[in-house]
């Protein structure tokens, strides 16, 4: 993306939304009702995940094709390099373009199992994403997002100066942009920023928020991306935790607050991952005035 490190005040960052490949009928229902709800915002870009270690592949590839023909919004397909040759991994690029979709997120992806789970390599295919960067940028034709995590990646032990690098070096081979895993804190973000910065980067760094609606499924996730969970904010949460309500709207005041300090501090882009529900989002975006809806 074109969009700078850090925007002028005053400027709008972008606003984009995730969505993840349902498991049945019923969830698909669910996905389409609030892919309705979301587009009415005209986000820049929406994207589809693959689930744990690959397994939502076919799905991915179908939703996110149908998306960009049903909603007419930039679609960014997520590409994994968990259980694929790079044969295969042609064969999904191929999928991508036929159906229209010009940007992806190249991501390592979580073994089978989740991510604290051993790496096993696929015979033909590839162990890092830079190499999966590397791949994709050689055909030329895809817009090529990558992974931040503000709080660390699980895997490099609290070693920040390797997340630096490894985000340069994906900068190098052909990402364009890099959405970030959810965190909670503006500091760990800016921090960041700051060190690429330093580094001569120029890759945009979009926010990934997500507005919590439920303690159980919050503390899974935390768990399984090593995203750590402010004490403070951990015992706001444990006070309601048996209200979804009071959760939810907990949820949305929190990650309102954190959008709005990133937002003052210049962040590029706003990434939402909604659990494939609309409301907090929503919310948050009718709070703030994001999105094309009110240029």
């Amino acid at each position: 993306m074109s969009t700078p490190m850090r925007i002028a005040p005053g400027q709008r960052p972008t606003l984009s939304m995730e969505l993840f490949p349902p498991k049945d009928e019923a969830g698909e229902k669910r996905l389409w009702e609030a892919t309705a709800a979301l587009a009415t915002f005209k986000p820049d870009f929406i994207s589809v995940t693959y689930g744990a270690g690959g397994s939502t592949r076919d799905r991915t590839i179908r939703i996110a094709s149908e998306l960009t023909k049903r909603t007419g919004i930039s679609t960014v397909a997520h590409l994994t390099c968990v259980g694929s040759s790079a044969g295969e991994i042609e064969e999904i690029l191929n999928q991508y373009e036929a159906a229209g979709i010009t940007k992806i997120l190249a991501l390592r992806g979580d073994p089978v199992g989740g991510p604290r789970e051993p790496w096993h390599s696929t015979p033909g295919g590839f162990d890092h994403a830079d190499q999966l960067v590397a791949f994709a940028a050689q055909r030329g034709n895809f817009e090529i997002g990558v992974a931040a995590f503000p709080d660390g990646h699980p895997a490099s032990d609290g070693n920040f100066t390797q997340d630096i690098d490894v985000l340069l070096r994906k900068e190098e081979l052909g990402a364009t942009f890099a959405t970030t895993q959810f965190f909670f804190q503006a500091d760990s973000y800016r921090a960041l920023v700051d060190a690429l910065a330093k580094r001569g980067s120029h890759l945009p760094i979009i926010a990934g928020i997500l507005p919590v609606t439920n303690v159980k499924q919050l503390k899974r996730m935390a768990e399984l991306g090593g995203t750590p969970i402010p004490a403070e904010i951990e015992k706001r949460f444990m006070e309601v935790a048996d209200d979804e309500a009071a959760v939810a709207e907990l949820g949305i005041q929190l990650a309102t607050e954190l959008a709005s300090e990133l937002i003052a501090a210049g962040v590029p882009g706003l990434h939402f991952y909604t659990m494939n529900t609309a409301r907090a989002t929503e919310q948050i975006v009718h709070s703030l005035k994001l999105g094309n809806l009110y240029e």
